[in-house]
Formats: C-alpha cells, sequence, structure tokens
C-alpha cells in the first residue's frame, strides 16, 4: 500500500468488455488508487485505455509488469488466471478474480457483494467473482432465503451477446445487418446465428453431460454462495438471446414457509442492491434495455405459482458487465479495503 492509504492496483484484461468497465467503475466509485496499471497480453499491449480522465498505456503481463501491486482485478480468462493468480499473489497482491477457474475451489472464497460479505474474511490471497448469471440472481435470491428459506429453485436464463464479449457484439450488429439486407449469415462466435433467433446452448456441452458449463456454474456456484445443503433442488436452463447487454432471467422458487406475493415485493424492496419494479398491468417491469448501465439488479412480475402453494415466480434483470462483472469486483475490493484485508496472508498458495 502507498503511504497515503492508496492502493497500486493491476487490471488485468484491461481491454476487454469487463476490464473497460473495471476502469470505469473503480473511477465512478473513487477506490483508493494510488497507481492504475492496465495489463494484457503483448497482442494488446501498447493501446490506450481511459482510468479517470486520464489515458493510460496498457502494458504486457509479464513477471516484472504485475510486481509491486497490491491488487490485481482479473477478467482475462481461466487459462490466464490458472497460470498467473499463484504469480500475482507471490508478487503480493490480493487477486479479486472474475474467471471461472477458481470460483470452485474449496479454499476460495466466492463472493456476491451485499450477499455473504463475510466470506472475503477467509481469503487465501484469491477472492472469487461469480458467474454474471449467477451473481443478479444471488442479489435477488438471498432475501427471500433469509425471509422464508428455500426447497427448490427453478432459472431459466436469457443472456445478453456481451457476456461472450465484444466479438459477440460485433457478431451480433453485422448479423443483424445482413439479415436485414436479405444476405447470407455466417455464425463463427456461436453455432448458430444469433441474429433475430434465441439459441438454447449458453458456453459448452462436456462429454456424457446434457446440462452446458454455464448451466452447471449457476448451479453449482447458487449452492456455495448461499451455503444451500444438497437437498435442495436447483435447476437451471441458459439460453442466448440477441440483446446486447443485460442478462434476464425467470426464476421460480419453492420456499420452506408461505411467503406471499405482497410480503415478498417488501422484502425485496428493503434489500440493498435491488430495485423492485412490479406494476405490469401498466407495462411496469425489469427490461434489459434499461437494466443496461444500471448498478442495481432489478425485480418483477412477482406472483404465485399456480401449481404450488408455496412457489413464487419473478422475473430478474441486471447489467452483466457492472453487477454482473466490474461492478461486483470492485464491491469486493472495497470490502477488502474496509476490512483492512488488502493484504496477502503468511504462506498463502493456492490448491
Amino acid at each position: 500500500m502507498a503511504a497515503n492509504g492508496e492502493y497500486r492496483v493491476g487490471v488485468v484484461g484491461a481491454t476487454g468488455a469487463v476490464g473497460s468497465t473495471i476502469l470505469e467503475v473503480l473511477a465512478e466509485r473513487n477506490f483508493p488508487v494510488a497507481e492504475l496499471r492496465p495489463l494484457a497480453s503483448a497482442r494488446s499491449a501498447g493501446t490506450k485505455v481511459v482510468f479517470a480522465e486520464s489515458e493510460l498505456e496498457v502494458q504486457e503481463q509479464t513477471e516484472d509488469s504485475i510486481q509491486g501491486l497490491d491488487l490485481t482485478l482479473s477478467s482475462a480468462g481461466g487459462k490466464v488466471s490458472a497460470e498467473w493468480a499463484p504469480k500475482w499473489i507471490e508478487a503480493g497482491a490480493v487477486v479479486v478474480d472474475n474467471t471461472s477457474y477458481w470460483r470452485m475451489h474449496e479454499d476460495v472464497p466466492l463472493v456476491v457483494a451485499q450477499v455473504n460479505d463475510d466470506a472475503v474474511a477467509s481469503h487465501n490471497g484469491l477472492v472469487a467473482n461469480p458467474n454474471c448469471t449467477t451473481m443478479e440472481l444471488m442479489v435477488a435470491l438471498k432475501p427471500i432465503v433469509d425471509a422464508a428459506g428455500i426447497e427448490r429453485l427453478i432459472v431459466s436464463t436469457y443472456q445478453s451477446v456481451s457476456g461472450t464479449g465484444r466479438e459477440a457484439i460485433k457478431e451480433l450488429r453485422e448479423q443483424a445487418a445482413a439479415v436485414l439486407e436479405g444476405k447470407e449469415v455466417k455464425p463463427e462466435v456461436y453455432p448458430h446465428q444469433v441474429a433475430f433467433n434465441v439459441v438454447p446452448q449458453v458456453e459448452n456441452f462436456k462429454d456424457g453431460d446434457d446440462y452446458t458449463t454455464e448451466e452447471r456454474k449457476v448451479m453449482a456456484e447458487t449452492r456455495k454462495i448461499l451455503g444451500l445443503s444438497e437437498a435442495v433442488g436447483i435447476s437451471a436452463t441458459c439460453v442466448r438471446v440477441p440483446v446486447v447487454t443485460g442478462h434476464s432471467e425467470s426464476v421460480n422458487v419453492q420456499t420452506e414457509r408461505d411467503l406471499s406475493p405482497e410480503e415478498c415485493r417488501e422484502v425485496l424492496a428493503d434489500a440493498p442492491g435491488l430495485v423492485v419494479l412490479d406494476d405490469p398491468s401498466d407495462g411496469i417491469y425489469p427490461l434489459a434495455i434499461a437494466a443496461a448501465g444500471r448498478d442495481e439488479v432489478q425485480v418483477g412480475r412477482i406472483r404465485r405459482d399456480p401449481s404450488h402453494e408455496r412457489c413464487l415466480n419473478l422475473w430478474v434483470v441486471g447489467d452483466n458487465l457492472r453487477k454482473g462483472a466490474a461492478l461486483n469486483a470492485v464491491q469486493v475490493a472495497e470490502l477488502l479495503h474496509e476490512r483492512n484485508l488488502v493484504r496477502v496472508p503468511a504462506g498463502a498458495s493456492l490448491s
């Protein structure tokens, strides 16, 4: 830490969709930064990024360029994180990692700010950021779990292309233009055309598994973050839709005790990081296009499931680049700062 109580912060993957949003959020929230070091692959080194109205040159991530950092916020992909996280920690930085690689490791806390804040205290040099889809679901679900418990959860997601990255955004826009002009579309980022289409596959299918890796993430991460036993049933279907930013989710939750829609609205309205928009007769409910650029998770269409007396349906929407990734990473950094936890424990190592 610098002498003035500020931190030397590295942002790995600084030129990507999430990395650039991390830079924006760090500046917006006035995180105590003494030095901001944007890092990326050799291919992106030398390009410029903006932080707090200053233009910074991106450095290639090397064993030399990571030295002297107090905090590293990483969103450069699982392979990079698997290789480099131990090196970042060895160099003295506490890591907040946005990739999937470390999330389910037993010695790595998986943290959603305002949901399971206390978990940061157990870090061994690294705190994992959950999947963007899981993230907004946890913000909406935690108040319900606290108020009435949970027996079963079914979630169907409608995920925007920005969750895949900038190339996916480009592909959607180019495909949309091509379709409108009557031209042939050749998918590259996704297995099928995404423009004017709905693709029931997010990420990949592993051999012998009917669920995608994204669906498995949502189910496993939900259980870890909320501390749910195997007795709680969880099922997920993840779908890609032709939206640039904003993941939407249809959530069906069966509670342990009865929770009326009216009480559920009150519980959610009082929860941090949530906005209730629920007057469907006047067309008021969460929309992906309205959630883009906002920090809050939005919830609406709160109603009783007519097939079960202790079951509610919800519609949840959030900006997958902000609360779903960058904002939460910065909020975790803030928790570490507030609790004096921006320090690597003696003998720390990742397993």
